[in-house]
């Protein structure tokens, strides 16, 4: 098996090994590692089919971390998908209607961001030992809600790392800030942001784009690296559930092997459905790739016209972990799609960051030809979580009820009878109240823990373990900074 090896995708750094960029998180340019070429499956799906999800996450990410022992790959599997999620199958596929739901929300945080975020410390903590790097390694994190407690989950007393997080402290959920701001462990460090969540992704970028404050924080036995998923180490396990997906497919006779799926990607930093797409460049049987988008609709846009233009109103939502305008993973699909041409890419990241837009090529838009872009705004978000639970009895959280409200789009645009997964990206009980009030407006006096109960009467389903220990956990991190004190917060923790 040939050896893959990881390029910036601003051309400044190439050829470097994949637990190098995993530690880096972010290459030296500002770009993001990519592999040097995208690998192909070995394994056949007839053989992935007889695997549970360990074996399967194993033959798919051997392929980009090239320079782990199988050893130490396995025992970083092993060690994150574990009892840590509340279902041996870790991403189970469900059926209602005429929808496959791939649940990603069975692991501690109930998010999708688990599913990757599990494995990371273990990569980093392998990568570190393998690279000799003695640094205390510091995790830098913007969240719009879900990578932040995921992050905090992984890293929490993960001995040789401390870990920062910065969310928008009102473009979040009440669920998800509980979750953050109650989160223990010596080395983890949460702070509220005046801003929305770009700023705070622009925040982090800055930080690790600051030579002064690296040479500081090396001199006091640090190094930054990333949990964001321009980390490509985040990237990676992500690839897995949808080769899993499949499998799944094809064991409950539901698809033959060898048919193409349509994968339906609720999406904010692109991170999820660009793991769909680098499947694919794999060998796996996907035919399109659904971009939902809600209000916040610059992806829509983009795949539509071509033109990617951050520069409009930040609205939010009640879908938060997607109120995005700058999907920092699509670089990488832009570095693809403009054939591994890092200096368009790079001038296309200068344009977005100077004038706050850029205009892709007919050729590059080519390459977009797999993709199609819906949107749906708060009410049919809300309208589509009522009308699944209403026919189906399933409860939708409101990021996968935008998904499916795409998807319904899509079928009333386009005839496709292309058997079609929904990514399920976070439990509805993290979303009590927006969820609670699709249903019923009358739900809306009671308090969000009451209404967790309520959830629980409604659904039938049980309380997540995630939620209830929550409920009576102390507040630990009260910090709360502007945008431009962000950099400050770090130094006062680090020198």
């Amino acid at each position: 098996m040939a050896q893959i090896l990881y390029n910036s995708t601003r051309g400044q750094e190439n050829n470097v090994e994949a637990s190098l960029a995993i530690v880096k998180g972010l290459a030296c340019d500002g770009g993001l590692f990519v592999p040097n070429t995208l690998p192909k499956m070995t394994t056949s799906i007839q053989t992935l089919c007889l695997m549970n999800y360990q074996d399967l996450a194993y033959e798919v990410m051997k392929h980009f971390l090239s320079d782990f022992t199988e050893q130490e790959l396995r025992t970083c599997i092993a060690s994150a998908y574990d009892d840590k999620f509340d279902t041996k199958e870790i991403a189970p596929l469900v059926k209602k209607g005429d929808a496959y739901y791939l649940e990603l929300f069975h692991g501690n945080t109930l998010a999708f961001k688990d599913m990757a975020l599990s494995i990371l410390p273990y990569l980093m903590k392998t990568a570190t030992k393998k690279q000799k790097i003695d640094n205390d390694i510091v995790i830098l994190a913007a969240t719009s809600g879900d990578t932040g407690k995921a992050a905090l989950s992984g890293f929490a007393n993960v001995e040789g790392t401390k870990i920062i997080v910065f969310y928008p402290k009102d473009g979040v959920s009440p669920i998800q800030k509980h979750q953050m701001v109650t989160q223990k462990g010596d080395n983890t460090y949460v702070i509220g942001i005046e801003g929305n969540f770009d700023d705070a992704q622009n925040g982090v970028k800055e930080i690790f784009n600051d030579e002064e404050l690296g040479i500081e924080i090396k001199a006091k036995g640090y190094q930054f690296s990333s949990a964001n998923s321009i980390n490509i180490g985040r990237l990676i396990p992500q690839i897995v559930y949808y080769y899993y997906a499949y499998a799944t497919l094809v064991n409950n006779g539901e698809i033959k092997n060898g048919e193409r799926i349509n994968v339906v990607v609720p999406t904010g930093n692109f991170g999820n459905i660009l793991a769909a797409y680098y499947a694919k460049e794999m060998g796996l049987p996907i035919d399109h790739f659904i971009c939902a988008s809600n209000d916040n609709k610059v992806l829509f846009d983009f795949i539509n016209s071509g033109v990617y233009d951050r520069k409009r109103e930040f609205i939010l939502t009640s879908s938060p972990s997607m109120d995005i305008l700058i999907s920092s993973n699509l670089e990488r699909l832009i570095y693809q799609i403009a054939g591994g041409d890092s200096e368009v890419t790079a001038n296309l990241m200068k344009m977005l960051s100077k004038n706050g837009e850029y205009t892709i090529t007919d050729t590059m838009k080519n390459g977009l030809k797999d993709f199609v872009g819906y949107y749906a705004s708060d009410k049919e978000t809300s309208e589509t979580i009522k009308d699944v639970f209403d026919k189906t009895g399933y409860l939708l959280d409101t990021h996968t009820a935008v998904g499916h409200a795409a998807y319904n789009k899509y079928k009333n645009t386009i005839t496709d009878h292309t058997k079609t997964i929904v990514v399920a990206t976070a439990s509805p009980y993290k979303f009590t109240r927006s969820v609670m009030l699709s249903i019923d407006k009358a739900y809306d006096k009671y308090s969000d823990f009451e209404l967790i109960d309520k959830m629980e009467e409604l659904s039938h389903i049980k309380v997540p373990e995630a939620i209830e220990e929550i409920r009576s956990s102390e507040i630990l991190h009260k910090s709360e900074c502007a945008r431009e004190q962000m950099k400050k917060e770090v130094r006062k923790i680090l020198i």
